[in-house]
């Protein structure tokens, strides 16, 4: 299965956010049924990682994803964009044959 990505703005801003938590705290995302195209991705900050999660750690920043979201986004590149319009997370996922406005949500 093709490897998940985190860049390195990514992981900056997540450590930013990740330092104004309690000590021990992880961004979980999870790719969730519905949303505006069929699937969403969810961000949720946890202190605790299950045993089959997937852990990417970079420069402070420590992102879980659980073993059946990992399915449905082999290769996929999770980033953070500060536009005009505003800042989010974006994921570009290469199973991904539709996104919806948000950014958020997906079909495949």
């Amino acid at each position: 299965m093709p490897q998940i990505v985190l860049t390195d703005r990514a992981a900056s801003r997540i450590a930013t956010i990740l330092a104004k938590e309690a000590e021990g705290a992880m961004l979980r995302i999870a790719v969730l049924g519905g949303g505006c195209s069929g699937f969403q991705y969810d961000f949720q900050i946890t202190d605790k990682a299950e045993g089959d999660d997937l852990v990417l750690e970079k420069a402070g920043a420590t992102v879980l994803i659980d073993k059946i979201s990992q399915e449905y986004m082999p290769g996929a590149v999770i980033d953070y964009a500060e536009e005009l319009i505003g800042a989010a997370f974006k994921i570009d996922n290469p199973l991904a044959t539709a996104n919806c406005g948000c950014g958020t949500s997906f079909s495949i």
